[in-house]
């Protein structure tokens, strides 16, 4: 590990820091000058798309048409390094377990399948066929109860594979598909349909060219979807307003250098990014709305009575929405002092960005995880629909919501069946197609999952990518718990912790990456994922297979789907193995208004678009409007926070500059200044001298749960740093042993990882206390 070091980073988002970032990862990971070429085509038509975020692509690419973080994940993948048999005879199993995530990952891509030997404590190599053999054999024994077996997946699958992975699924007997979606967006997937009619956002890439303003809540676009600002640089540049609420100020929207222009990177200029920046308290998302819409309605009634247009599309609320009377009501009993003390904002500040929204004819909404893993993240989506629903930016181009997905294809794989929801899934269409009565039942979500495993009820699972046990809350408890396993199986590329915290019979079935040439009985084939804008793209791959026993991901799970159900004459499972346009055939057969022509049009510039009613302003609901949402328990977005407890603060889990999701490139974090460590606590400086603690003092941290289970993190370096007052932060995923795994949102399970109750002292002082 590197030297520790705490200092100021003054430069922009981009930049030459991103140059050089990129630069030492490419040499950290052996990738030659003819390696490096593949990044000319990353997200590319007919090339492949970036294995890391969602963002749209565009229908004209750059000539570099990847970000920083992008160019990180394709290095990460296409790695010189290699784990093979030697490496599991020189470490045991155990001895891994104390190596942090980077150390695992980073030795390289896994070259064979590999069965745990737990006389001697290792992975050894297996043969492809006693493997299946072995697996099939453990999930057949499990099928009297088939909703002990869960099937869950990353967000990395492609849609063929998603599609294959879901029918299995069913076909063994259960909607157990839990995927990453419930630990981040199932937040909007829960809010957008009960408010607008679908699961999904409105916005396309080109209404970034049209739009007058963009409202931007609760998302790092520096760290996390670096290839947004170049529309957000282009949207500035046109004069565009950029409003921002972020507990922490994140330097990718305040300023940017585009690294693609030789101007830029010579002159050193930047762009400002946000024009208002308002550092909203963790939790404090509702009561900060509430109070822009709370302006609003104000300034509409002031313009009616001086005989001005009306600040409200009041035509567009009469015609196309519901429950505006309720809503209206709720933001007249609000009061100025309960919405500036729960937002943790000035009065001044709210009725601000009210007046830019006001003045804008175009309005675009953009929120990440900030505000969906809360308890109420669900409502709290809703309050910034009912926003954009005053002034009618929904279904308008330049105009909508905009949910910032996480990894590459997860918001695809819900497209095709990755869901626990039956409702979610045509199973009538499946059950014609294919001869079958699929469940009917509830599935098991992600947090379901975790309860299966404490309370004994799931055996089984089968991981289709991703690191789960790193990713869920509760960890220590979660760890425990997991070695009570029948059977655990994991679809990786790389080593990572959930192949070591593993069941009793267990196995690694290594897998081709998105990049690597997938050849097949009909030649090299393509396959397809679907962006943030709800785009679906196709990807090819490039780069040579990291060794040759490696397989790719649809026939991995063709052959566990032959290994354990039985035969079924209308499945041809081998058939779509030797060509994915069948796959893509029977996708388009299943949702026909999605995936018209799909197969012809997998390689359409800036993809294939799916219909969206309400970007038509056609609204799927059951009162057949848009619906104004009220939150039915006022501005409190954690009833699991002790108010009146001055010694316990909100602590919010953050990615850093090297990360992506679990997998950690490194131990910097350039925007905030972080070098060599990732055991850091940022907390405010009134925070800390009022804690009587100090900066750069190393603390411990504990979860304040009305619960029986100690949560704690010991050795955290304290980090003063620009956060509102009451609230810390620290790195996801090593602080997720603190998020008591009933800590969720309400509707969504979606873990409120971004507001923990947790007190901080010295080790003695805790001691003491308890």
């Amino acid at each position: 590990m590197p030297d520790e070091k705490i200092e100021a980073y003054t430069d922009p988002a981009g930049g030459w820091g991103s140059a050089r970032s990129l630069v030492d990862i490419l040499t950290r990971e052996e990738i030659p000058a003819s390696g490096a070429a593949m990044l000319m085509k990353q997200n590319k038509p007919g090339g492949f798309m970036c294995v890391s975020c969602a963002w749209s692509k565009p229908a004209k690419p750059s000539t570099f048409e990847y970000c920083e973080n992008g160019a990180k994940a394709t290095a990460w993948e296409q790695t010189r390094k290699r784990i093979g048999p030697d490496f599991f005879e020189r470490y045991s199993v155990t001895e891994l377990l104390s190596w942090p995530d980077y150390d695992l990952e980073e030795k390289g891509r896994i070259t064979h399948p590999l069965r745990y030997d737990p006389q001697r404590d290792r992975y050894l190599p297996v043969s492809w066929e006693q493997a299946f053999e072995e697996i099939g054999r453990e999930l057949k024994a499990l099928r009297e109860d088939p909703k002990s077996a869960v099937f869950y997946s990353s967000g990395r699958a492609s849609l063929e594979t998603s599609y294959m992975y879901a029918l299995f699924a069913r076909m063994y007997g259960n909607n157990n598909l839990p995927d990453s979606s419930n630990m981040c967006h199932e937040s909007t997937s829960k809010a957008l349909p009960q408010s607008i009619g679908v699961p999904v956002g409105t916005t396309v890439l080109e209404d970034f060219e049209t739009t007058d303003l963009i409202l931007f809540f609760g998302q790092n676009v520096g760290s996390n979807s670096p290839r947004m600002l170049h529309p957000l640089q282009d949207a500035r540049r046109r004069g565009v307003p950029i409003i921002t609420f972020n507990p922490l100020r994140e330097r990718g929207l305040e300023r940017f250098t585009n690294p693609q222009s030789p101007i830029e990177m010579l002159t050193h200029s930047s762009t400002q990014i946000s024009t208002q920046y308002h550092q909203v308290k963790a939790g404090g998302d509702i009561a900060a709305i509430a109070g822009i819409c709370k302006a609003l309605f104000a300034m509409d009634r002031q313009a009616q009575e001086e005989g001005r247009p009306r600040i409200l599309d009041i035509d567009f609320i009469s015609e196309h929405t519901h429950g505006f009377e309720k809503f209206e009501q709720f933001c007249d009993r609000l009061d100025w002092p309960a919405l500036q003390a729960k937002s943790g904002l000035k009065r001044e500040g709210m009725e601000a960005a009210a007046a830019v929204y006001a003045r804008a004819r175009a309005v675009i909404g953009i929120y990440g995880m900030g505000l969906t893993q809360h308890r109420r993240g669900t409502e709290t989506v809703q309050m910034f629909v009912n926003l954009l629903l005053l002034r009618g930016n929904i279904g308008r181009p330049g105009a909508g919501i905009c949910p910032v997905r996480g990894h590459s294809n997860v918001q695809g794989q819900r497209t095709v069946g990755i869901a626990d929801e039956p409702e979610l899934v045509p199973l009538d269409k499946l059950k014609e197609m294919y001869g079958f009565e699929p469940p009917r039942e509830k599935g098991l979500n992600t947090i379901e999952t975790c309860e299966g495993v404490l309370d004994g009820k799931v055996k089984a699972f089968v991981g289709l990518g991703g690191n789960f046990v790193r990713a869920v809350p509760d960890t220590q408890r979660m760890e425990e718990a997991w070695r009570g396993l029948r059977l655990t199986v994991q679809v990786s590329t790389k080593l990572n912790r959930s192949h070591l915290v593993h069941g009793e019979v267990a196995y690694i079935l290594p897998c081709l990456g998105r990049i690597e040439i997938d050849e097949q009985a009909s030649g090299p084939q393509a396959v397809s994922m679907e962006d943030s804008t709800s785009c679906f793209h196709g990807s090819r791959g490039v780069a040579s297979p990291i060794s040759d026993h490696v397989r790719s991901e649809p026939w991995i799970v063709a052959q566990l789907a032959k290994a354990t159900l039985p035969v079924n004459p209308k499945v041809d499972w081998d058939a779509w193995v030797g060509n994915y346009a069948k796959v893509r055939d029977a996708i388009e057969a299943t949702y026909p208004e999605k995936f018209k022509d799909f197969n012809a049009r997998l390689f359409e510039p800036g993809g294939l678009h799916k219909p969206l009613a309400a970007r038509e302003r056609k609204w799927e609901t059951p009162t057949g409007k848009a619906n104004f949402v009220v939150p039915p328990d006022g501005l409190d977005m954690d009833p699991d926070m002790k108010s009146d407890r001055r010694d316990v603060l909100d602590l919010i889990t953050l990615r850093s500059n090297d990360q992506f999701n679990t997998t950690i490139y490194g131990y910097h974090d350039r925007f905030r200044g972080v070098k060599g460590t990732r055991q850091v606590l940022f907390m405010n400086e009134n925070d800390i001298e009022r804690l009587q603690l100090t900066d750069g003092e190393t603390v411990d941290v504990v979860t304040e749960a009305a619960d029986e289970f100690a949560r704690e993190v010991k050795g955290l370096r304290i980090v003063k740093y620009d956060i509102p007052e009451g609230n810390c932060a620290g790195y996801y995923p090593e602080l997720n042993v603190l998020i008591p795994l009933w800590h969720h949102d309400a509707q969504a399970k979606v873990p409120a990882a971004k507001a923990i109750p947790v007190r901080i002292a010295k080790a003695a002082e805790l001691a003491v206390t308890d």
